[in-house]
């Protein structure tokens, strides 16, 4: 299968690069550019690609901006940042606005490749190094705003907080269902409603809301 990107960076030098490193790949066909976040929205309703690799720190409309405006124009499209910030306020704001992963432009790009994959099947990715900081955001009396359900009690079933743990690892749905001896048609079911009930948006607030919950059952500070 072949999986199709848009890319928006204001650096043409940048994208040209990027570009370049993808087209050497035999399953990826980046199918335009956008120079800033208008373009680029224009870009994705024109050609509905599968994912989209999005700077944060534009000119005019900002990569945030246009982040809030692709969920609710492509949200089919797994957007995934791909940024110099290691800001960890804008990592999770990105995630809560519906990015799909948060990657840093000293990326690799063989690791770049692997993660525009995942994020074709739905899986979270989120740099290493991010990563890092947000499990030692748990541990520090400053705790990062994540999304979190409306009710504090823990509305879900058993099967259903299985299935969470999986996503919090990042696992894809066909991997879930091989691992809990379920169809996948019945964990794409389920994933739809731990979505529903934890009033979340996407695999990735799911996954950081997991990391949460389970710090706090454990007695740490969570991610709340």
């Amino acid at each position: 299968m072949t999986i199709r990107i848009l890319l928006i960076d204001d650096h043409a030098l940048f994208r040209s690069g990027v570009h370049a490193l993808l087209q050497r790949q035999s399953d990826f066909e980046v199918v335009g550019e956008a120079a800033d976040g208008i373009e680029g929205l224009k870009r994705a309703k024109q050609y509905r690609p599968d994912v989209i690799l999005l700077d944060l720190n534009m000119p005019g409309l900002s990569g945030l901006e246009t982040l809030k405006l692709l969920a609710e124009d492509v949200p089919q499209t797994a957007v995934v940042v791909l940024t110099v910030s290691e800001d960890l306020d804008e990592l999770t704001v990105a995630l809560r606005e519906g990015a799909a992963g948060y990657l840093l432009k000293t990326i690799e790009a063989d690791t770049l490749a692997s993660a525009i994959r995942k994020a074709a099947t739905g899986q979270p990715v989120i740099a290493d190094d991010m990563t890092a900081k947000l499990f030692e955001s748990m541990r520090t009396p400053k705790a990062v705003a994540a999304p979190a359900p409306a009710d504090s009690a823990d509305p879900l079933t058993t099967r259903e907080r299985d299935i969470m743990r999986e996503l919090a690892r990042g696992a894809s749905n066909k991997e879930i269902a091989r691992t809990l001896l379920l169809a996948e048609s019945t964990v794409k079911i389920h994933v739809r409603n731990i979505l529903r009930k934890l009033n979340l948006t996407s695999r990735v607030q799911v996954a950081i809301y997991a990391v949460g919950h389970e710090a706090k059952r454990n007695g740490a500070p969570a991610i709340a």
